[in-house]
């Protein structure tokens, strides 16, 4: 399968694998700002194509683990009508503070310890994943087939 992509800034990086393995494609950021709630907003410079009956799923890096921020949305989608930038938004995880019209951030540090808050322009920021997306119908039922389960909900395996 091809996936079409369009660059739409100097600074965009094609998606890629390091390793031929990886379920992913690397995403770089091609911009950063703050939006007005705060949250890390990095545009990768790209837009894409992803065919009928398909989606992209956007996750976050395992490099997330060292900064200060996590996926806004925990796992973003890229429906397969959309063809405007791929961004991806993170949430802080530390403290902001607002001076004047911008977002200035400045992580609480105790002690010597520092992590770094964010990603910067030029870090790969997130990962693509393309996903077939099967063709359900939902329909209405007076009852459902017994599980093993039941309608046990949160924490009711016991584990």
């Amino acid at each position: 399968m091809k996936i079409r992509y369009k660059t739409l800034s100097p600074h965009a990086a094609a998606p890629y694998k390091e390793h031929v393995s990886d379920a992913g494609w690397d995403l770089v950021a091609a911009s950063k700002e703050y939006d007005r709630n705060g949250n890390v907003v990095y545009g990768t410079g790209l837009a894409v194509e992803i065919p009928p009956g398909y989606v992209g799923l956007l996750f976050p890096r395992s490099s997330v683990a060292k900064y200060k921020v996590s996926l806004a949305n925990c796992v973003g989608v890229v429906d397969s009508g959309y063809r405007g930038e791929v961004v991806v938004k993170m949430k802080p995880t530390a403290t902001f503070v607002r001076t004047s019209s911008e977002v200035n951030p400045l992580p609480l540090v105790s002690g010597s310890y520092f992590l770094p808050l964010d990603y910067e322009v030029g870090d790969r920021v997130a990962q693509l994943i393309i996903m077939a997306v099967p063709e359900v119908e939902f329909e209405s039922a007076r009852e459902l087939s017994p599980s093993t389960r039941g309608d046990g909900g949160f924490g009711s395996t016991g584990r």
